[in-house]
């Protein structure tokens, strides 16, 4: 029944894995529809939209009661995302299922979980806010994430070691997924943020896609938001490792190499908050303090798992 499940989770992610291939054709394919339009002459101009503007996503030359559904390539790259979530979802409960365990215990499943949660994220917000504009990043970030999980760090299932037998494997892992979700989300939204404060100064960016999306102070105020809410999951994270590390290692604080870039990251975006409050680093600098961290986030899980030798070993398995 174990290998069953394992082969059908690995069914599952090259389904997925195809699927947001399409997917993320389909969304740069409506990115480059929007600089056709942009383009081509029309009467009238949709304007740089504001936060909770009903036009966001409409085709330029499209009436505003429009937006729910958006352009041909978007509704079809937003369905086929949907789907190729629903199969991510199915392989990381499959590999749980073989595993009789969460599954994030090494690199291959920690990725399988945590892209799936990212992708979650991203469908989740659209209730609140639409950003399939950024589909091409995540979808695009997931694919590869998953491509190189699938083909470098790829284990069998096997047992957990003693240290990650415990429920707070359950919430320090599901909820550290969380706030990377919204910190890629916020990275995603501040690096439009810097092409969109470029293009308003006169910088040479011939994107002009860029007409159609929120200005630079709008896209700087959804990242923020994103990012408190991501801040707030990782400092549950960084609390609930503490307690953690008490249960398993007898001390709340050790040192360790990933405990010590958990809070450099805690730090930088503690940094980001108090920069975003203050009004002098709003702006480009602030976008870049977003960016930063994330990639700070990236770095934890890539560079500090491979290379670095600490409590936290297993996680490179």
């Amino acid at each position: 029944m174990t290998e069953t499940f394992v082969l059908y989770s690995n069914v599952a992610v090259y389904s997925a894995m195809a699927i947001y291939t399409i997917a993320f054709i389909m969304f740069t394919l409506d990115l480059s529809r929007r600089s056709v339009s942009v383009a081509a002459p029309r009467a009238a101009r949709i304007p740089s939209a504001s936060v909770g503007s009903t036009a966001l996503l409409e085709r330029v030359d499209a009436p505003a009661n429009t937006r729910t559904k958006g352009p041909r390539y978007l509704r079809m790259a937003f369905a086929l995302t949907v789907i190729g979530w629903a199969l991510h979802v199915g392989a990381a409960v499959l590999r749980g299922f073989a595993a009789g365990r969460v599954p994030w215990a090494n690199m291959f499943e920690f990725t399988l979980t945590a892209t799936a949660i990212i992708v979650g994220v991203f469908l989740v917000v659209q209730f609140w806010q639409d950003l399939r504009f950024l589909g091409s990043f995540v979808v695009g970030f997931a694919l590869i994430a998953l491509g190189i999980a699938t083909t470098n760090f790829y284990v069998d299932v096997v047992p957990l070691p003693p240290a990650l037998q415990s429920a707070w494997l359950v919430i320090h892992v599901f909820v550290a997924s969380l706030g990377t979700g919204f910190f890629a989300l916020g990275a995603a939204l501040s690096i439009v943020q810097l092409l969109q404060a470029r293009r308003a100064a006169g910088k040479a960016v011939r994107l002009r896609f860029l007409d159609t999306l929120p200005g630079a102070d709008a896209l700087e105020t959804l990242a923020y938001r994103l990012i408190v809410v991501g801040f707030v999951f990782w400092t549950f994270t960084l609390i609930a490792g503490a307690v953690w590390a008490e249960r398993a290692w007898g001390r709340y604080w050790g040192w360790d190499t990933k405990e010590v870039w958990t809070f450099i990251i805690w730090t930088i975006f503690a940094g980001y908050l108090h920069a975003r409050a203050t009004r002098g680093w709003r702006g480009s600098r602030s976008a870049w303090l977003a960016i930063i961290g994330f990639s700070a986030v990236v770095f934890n899980f890539t560079i500090v798992n491979l290379f670095f030798k600490g409590l936290h070993a297993y996680s490179g398995l």
